[in-house]
């Protein structure tokens, strides 16, 4: 699964680690996120992100 980028604070959300504060289970790509979910870090939205290479 790919990795993604903040392209507003650097956060990297790992699928494979999940985000445990927002109750998303590690497994969970990126795609699979719901639409309302918000960095962890600055909060933006999933549009903010960029997928690493």
């Amino acid at each position: 699964m790919e990795k993604w980028e903040c392209d507003v604070c650097g956060y990297i959300y790992d699928p494979a680690v999940g985000d445990s504060d927002a109750g998303i289970e590690p497994g969970t790509s990126f795609e699979d996120l719901p639409d309302d979910w918000l960095c962890p870090i600055c909060s933006v939205g999933k549009e903010d992100f960029s997928r690493l290479e």
